[in-house]
């Protein structure tokens, strides 16, 4: 048994998550280079299989770019309700081994097992265990597993032996293990600081942990410190058992591009009705509305604007984001459009209430809407503006929405 691990952070990564769900549920896909996105060459890649990666394709793509690396994938359309019935049976797995689960998207989750050696065994017996667990409970999807003493080592671990692998990077193995990794596994290094480093002849990161302190802050600022930290296996922040959702969105790559505000209207509205509706399912205010708009030549542009009080209205989000438009000063067609209700706060939390607030009467109809929803199911009640879209209330259209959440370490 291992005894010289001050923690044990276990790091699980789904394999091709929305991909392997679609070939798990139509046994016809499995072994076919697969794409989930929007059948529309003006949409993004959401994620890819792993026999469409092998010729380049990558989630956040262009399809355009995507179908001609691979002109012979299969596209399907999300089912973000799917997703997330699986992604709770895994994260109910991993509860099974902790009760520090960290889930930092729907498809990876950090799980602290320090101290649980003696129940699971050694740190790569937990590993497999987990990897395990997670297929029995989603009926054959694959997970990477990676262990090791801090959540960043753990996390560069899980993605080291995709698919359906298993590293395990022991506390003192640290250092020569990540040596000969790039720089571009450290946390933060993105696609403007990775050139940065090699421009500065730093292509791994034992090049990073070996580079003078004073070199590094010259041309990394604050950043310096972050970067050298990591490079010498250093990450103190522990694996928080609870999150804080920051923000729901929606947003829509369009067909066709629009310019006409009426137009953009409508695609608020129906963002609002979805994010209204999610809101009060997961039992959340907001207390700001964002819009998002993205032009033709792929320049993005945000506006937002706090509310007086919180809100899981639709109707509300939605005139708030309308007057929003007007502070867009540039005029070019737009090919996305996308909306969000940040600032998020819980509905049962206390509250100052205007008594002259105006959205009771909406806020029931979108009651009333979300009981119907529940007892008949999506599509049962359209907007009359709707009709000739062939769009209802409860819109199913490629669409992609998210809950983005902080988590907390404190």
């Amino acid at each position: 048994m291992t005894t010289n691990w001050p923690r044990v952070i276990a790091h699980a990564d789904m394999d091709a998550f929305y991909a392997s769900v679609e070939q798990l549920d139509d046994p016809s896909l499995r072994g076919k280079a697969l794409i989930v996105g929007p059948n529309s060459l003006r949409g993004v890649v959401l994620t890819a299989s792993y026999e469409a990666r092998k010729t380049g394709v990558k989630s956040a793509m262009p399809m355009a770019e995507a179908m001609r690396r691979c002109p012979n994938a299969l596209v399907v359309p999300p089912r973000f309700d799917r997703y997330q019935e699986q992604s709770k049976a895994i994260m109910d797995a991993f509860a099974d081994f902790s009760p520090s689960v960290e889930a930092i998207s729907l498809d990876e989750a950090f799980i602290d097992m320090t101290g649980a050696e003696g129940i699971f065994g050694a740190p790569a017996n937990i590993a497999r265990l987990i990897r395990n667990a997670v297929t029995e409970a989603t009926g054959g999807l694959t997970a990477s597993v990676g262990v090791a003493a801090t959540k960043y080592v753990a996390k560069v671990a899980s993605d080291f032996n995709k698919p359906n692998g298993i590293t395990v990077v022991p506390p003192e193995e640290t250092i020569d293990w990540l040596n000969p990794l790039p720089v571009s596994r450290l946390w933060g290094a993105g696609p403007k600081t990775v050139p940065r480093f090699h421009k500065l002849g730093l292509l791994t990161i034992g090049d990073v942990r070996r580079a003078d302190a004073f070199f590094l802050k010259q041309n990394f600022g604050n950043g310096a410190a972050h970067f050298q930290a990591l490079a010498n296996g250093q990450d103190p922040r522990r694996v928080a058992g609870r999150r804080k959702a920051r923000s729901i969105g929606s947003e829509r790559t369009l067909l066709h591009d629009v310019s006409n505000r009426g137009e953009i209207e409508q695609y608020l509205k129906r963002s609002a009705d979805r994010i209204g509706r999610r809101l009060r399912d997961k039992g959340y205010r907001c207390g700001g509305v964002r819009v998002k708009l993205k032009t033709n030549k792929f320049k993005l542009l945000s506006r937002q604007s706090r509310l007086t009080e919180p809100s899981d209205c639709a109707d509300h989000l939605y005139k708030v984001a309308a007057d929003l438009l007007s502070q867009f000063e540039d005029n070019s067609p737009y090919r996305l459009v996308g909306l969000a209700a940040y600032e998020l706060s819980r509905a049962d939390d206390p509250q100052q209430v205007d008594m002259f607030a105006t959205d009771a009467k909406p806020k029931a109809l979108e009651n009333a809407i979300d009981d119907c929803i529940k007892k008949f199911g999506k599509g049962v009640i359209s907007r009359a503006a709707d009709l000739g879209d062939a769009r209802t209330v409860a819109d199913t259209t490629p669409t992609l929405d998210f809950i983005d959440s902080d988590f907390t370490d404190n």
